[in-house]
């Protein structure tokens, strides 16, 4: 669940705006202020199936449109050759063959 939960929240903060306000508002509210779908319903006034549906579908877009665009599986590759730029730029000594790599992967972050 809490990998779900943050696949979501990340999802959320790139294509959020791709969303309804009211898919919007229940997405926050489950996701992020952990509250339940029972709980959404009675604070927006609609049925506790209809939140369950509402966000299905809030998610289904979120899915469909990285598909489409890739920006958040395109931030995860960044975000890993970064972390290993890091982890190769930390060596007291650089050797030729490492500092060959981190090159690389400057020049693969900058296309």
């Amino acid at each position: 669940m809490l990998e779900e939960t943050t696949r979501v929240n990340l999802l959320y903060d790139f294509y959020g705006n791709f969303l309804t306000g009211r898919q919007r508002e229940c997405l926050e509210l489950y996701y992020q202020h952990d509250l339940s779908l029972a709980e959404i319903a009675v604070n927006k006034g609609i049925s506790r199936q209809g939140v369950h549906d509402l966000i299905k579908r809030a998610v289904k877009t979120l899915e469909k449109t990285e598909k489409r665009l890739g920006l958040v599986a395109r931030f995860a590759l960044q975000e890993k050759d970064l972390r290993k730029l890091q982890e190769l730029l930390s060596a007291e000594e650089i050797p030729h063959a490492l500092r060959t790599e981190a090159l690389a992967i400057v020049e693969r972050l900058l296309d």
